[in-house]
């Protein structure tokens, strides 16, 4: 099965002079559908929750190649997601298209103290801010790349000037453990998806998409550390609970 961030993946190695090297070089054959070495696969686990609200992953250049990404995991597990490459001097059309499809109502997600007052919001907004009409789903723009390059594609992308930026306000601490980053308080992509979808009120899809990061943490730590996986602890318990629940229509969504 392929989606948004499998497909561009593939275009970006299509474009590559050379092979990609996950960092340590190569330690065995990766799964195409979770990027694990085959031993630790995560595809029998795979969850996929139908939402109302959109993820619109925007991701800088080698950021859909990197195994540890986590962008790759909202596109498992939410289907309403699209993603695009980030380039400098250039812009997908078919971004620009999306972004102004009249079903969408989109929202720039980014910390609130690095933008203009009048563009931060921190609840979902009633009607549209742009035409003023309701109804509409929200589609949340994740930058997806390290902290200094989303600052630069924020600052470097002039048409997502004129959509509403959505400021997290989230006391909990980040859980991710596969890169290191000075500040707690800075989510992975897939804990900010996460979050989003809560604040969306799709907190069957939110739970689920922590539970799929814990998991997918579990495996890939354990295959670095060449330690096999016990399928029956907390994390993966938990994520079979909400994936029966969805089956059996419990979700709520």
């Amino acid at each position: 099965m392929t989606h948004a961030v499998s497909r561009l993946r593939a275009a970006r190695l299509a474009r590559s002079s050379k092979p990609f090297l996950a960092r340590g070089g190569p330690r065995g054959e990766r799964c195409a559908g979770c990027r694990l070495i085959i031993s630790h696969c995560l595809c029998a686990l795979h969850p996929a929750v139908t939402t109302r609200a959109g993820v619109c992953l925007i991701m800088a250049d080698i950021e859909p190649l990197k195994p540890s990404n986590t962008g790759w995991l909202i596109a498992d597990v939410v289907s309403s997601t699209s993603a695009f490459g980030w380039a400098r001097t250039e812009v997908d059309p078919a971004l620009l298209a999306m972004l102004a499809d009249p079903q969408w109502r989109p929202y720039l997600v980014f910390p609130g103290e690095f933008v203009a007052p009048e563009r931060v919001v921190t609840q979902m907004l009633p009607v549209d801010p742009i035409d003023g009409k309701e109804g509409k789903r929200p589609l949340f723009v994740l930058l997806d790349a390290t902290w200094p390059e989303a600052r630069k594609m924020f600052r470097k992308s002039p048409y997502l000037d004129h959509l509403p930026v959505l400021s997290l306000q989230s006391e909990q601490l980040s859980r991710y453990r596969l890169r290191r980053s000075r500040r707690d308080d800075h989510f992975c992509t897939s804990e900010v998806g996460a979050l989003c979808l809560e604040l969306a009120g799709e907190p069957h899809a939110a739970q689920t998409l922590e539970a799929y990061l814990d998991v997918f943490t579990n495996h890939y730590l354990n295959a670095k550390q060449q330690r096999p996986v016990d399928m029956e602890d907390a994390a993966h318990q938990r994520l079979r609970s909400l994936r029966l629940s969805q089956g059996s229509g419990g979700a709520g969504v």
